[in-house]
Formats: structure tokens, C-alpha cells, sequence
């Protein structure tokens, strides 16, 4: 079960990571009459992981339960969980001062969110509904429905891309809403399940993993993890006195190259850098 109570348009290309890099390895010693024979194989590059880098903390409202979290015109836009307490807001980010907010009806579980022509689309939990709603207003414009659970939503400027905590993403018609296909993400053990909040980042889908510290770099085209992000650490003890619960937000500035993340009843937004697992500095305690 997801919850979730007390359990966790084209963009400009982000910042180059450092490419992976191969492991070559000797293999057995096989000996033959008369000669000995070095047998050499190259075994397949692991899944790139990474660290981060703090740039800037943000205040973030640590009564809000994170389920869907977007950048857009300056503004953040934030769904939050659990019934009789889901909400879809729009917030200053230096501040976190809400400007714009609606109340979901109280049996409503608020999920994951993307913005897409104008208009913020909404998923719900258990009930199948979503919405859709005007950007500018928050005024609900139609509603519709899907199958299964609703989790996490990002879109590339044309297709949906929805998930529903399974190792699958389904990929919608940006107009229609309508199914046409899905991708399996999954990594070099197979699929990787639970697959949480979701958003778009220069061609890629960033993904969080429920439970977890950790954050994929996901191929859109068929599913594959780029790389594993541990984040880790980004709470001080201080941060967790109170209620505290997973890691979930994700959210893209595509002008400015920023990416922030935050977490379910979490006091804090940070601004991160991703830094390649090899080349990050040992943090003193």
C-alpha cells in the first residue's frame, strides 16, 4: 500500500555528467598442450550513480504531504496527499508563500501533477479520477478517468507520462489522455518497482523511488535507469524532529538549469547539483 500514512517542449541539455566507464577484467587461465591461453573479457559498464550538491535551501510547508511538484513562471505547484487534507497550490519559491490554492473533496487522495498547455493535470490515488484543471485560475475544466492507482505524472511538451507504483510507466497522448504504450523501468537485475514522482529533465525522466533515498535517471524510450542518484542526508537531525516522512518531489527549472527536490511533511526544498559517485567530496561531520 502506497501510504502512505506514517510509512516515504524541448528543454536545454543539463549540465554533462561524466560518462561511465567499462571495467575490463581477465577471465580464467585455460591451459592447452603446449601453451597457456589468457582469456580476456569486458564485462558490461554498471549503472552510473551519483551524489549531490547542495546549491540553496527553500522553506517548504512541512504539513504538506508531497505527491506532485512542478517549476513553471517562476511559481512552484504542489499536490499534496491524504483525504480530507489534498490540496493543489501555487507557490512563491523563496518564500513558499501560497499565492493560489484548491481543496480536493474530502474522500480525495491527491497525486501527482504536470503542467502541459496551459493546463495542470491531477491524478488521485484509489479512485481513478483525474483532473484537469486552467493554469492561470486553478478552475477545474473536465475530469477523466483511468485505470488502477494514480501515482506521478511528467510530460516532454507533447506525451504524459504516468505511473502507477508498479515498475511501469504508461505513456498518454498529451491531448487525449489516452494510452499508447508503456515502458518497464529496469536495470541490469530487471525491473525496479515502486516507481514514485516523476519529471521530465533534459530528455530524460527523473524518478523517485518510494521508500527510498534513491532518484533514477530513466530512458523514455524504453525504460532503462541511467543512473542512480543517492540522496541521502539531505535532512539534519534538527530537520527530522517532528513529523517526517519520505523523500518525494521532484521539480525542473528547464531556463535555468535548476532541479529541487523535497520530501512528505518535509520543512525543506533544496536546489541540488548531481555529482558522478567518483568525483564527490568527502563531507566532514
Amino acid at each position: 500500500m502506497k501510504a502512505r500514512h506514517s510509512n516515504w517542449q524541448a528543454e536545454p541539455p543539463a549540465p554533462p555528467l561524466e560518462d561511465s566507464k567499462i571495467e575490463a577484467r581477465w577471465g580464467r587461465r585455460f591451459r592447452l598442450p603446449g601453451m597457456a591461453i589468457l582469456v580476456a573479457s569486458v564485462a558490461m559498464a554498471a549503472t552510473p550513480e551519483y551524489t549531490y550538491k547542495i546549491v540553496h535551501v527553500y522553506p517548504h510547508d512541512r504539513t504538506s504531504f508531497t505527491e506532485g511538484l512542478e517549476y513553471r513562471g517562476g511559481f512552484l505547484y504542489e499536490s499534496t496527499g491524504e483525504q480530507g487534507h489534498s490540496v493543489l497550490r501555487k507557490m512563491k519559491l523563496e518564500t513558499g508563500e501560497v499565492v493560489q490554492e484548491i481543496k480536493l473533496a474530502p474522500h480525495l487522495f491527491g497525486e501527482g501533477i504536470t503542467i502541459l498547455n496551459h493546463e495542470i493535470v491531477q491524478l488521485t490515488y484509489k479512485t481513478e479520477l483525474g483532473f484537469v484543471y486552467d493554469m492561470a485560475t486553478m478552475k477545474e475544466k473536465r475530469t477523466f478517468i483511468y485505470n488502477g492507482e494514480g501515482w506521478a505524472l511528467t510530460n516532454d511538451g507533447t506525451q504524459i507520462y504516468m505511473d502507477d507504483g508498479s515498475a511501469q510507466i504508461r505513456v498518454w497522448d498529451g491531448a487525449t489522455l489516452r494510452e499508447k504504450r508503456r515502458i518497464t523501468v529496469h536495470d541490469d537485475n530487471g525491473p525496479v518497482e515502486q516507481v514514485n514522482e516523476l519529471e521530465w529533465v533534459a530528455g530524460e525522466i527523473y524518478a523517485n523511488v518510494w521508500q527510498t533515498n534513491a532518484m533514477l535517471r530513466i530512458s523514455p524510450a524504453d525504460g532503462r535507469v541511467l543512473g542512480r542518484v543517492n540522496l541521502a542526508g539531505l535532512l539534519t537531525d534538527e530537520d527530522r524532529k517532528g513529523r517526517v516522512d519520505v523523500l518525494n518531489g521532484i521539480a525542473y527549472d528547464a531556463a535555468g538549469k535548476r532541479l529541487f527536490v523535497t520530501g512528505k511533511w518535509w520543512p525543506k526544498l533544496f536546489e541540488i547539483q548531481l555529482v558522478p559517485k567518483n568525483l564527490a567530496p568527502k563531507q566532514a561531520k
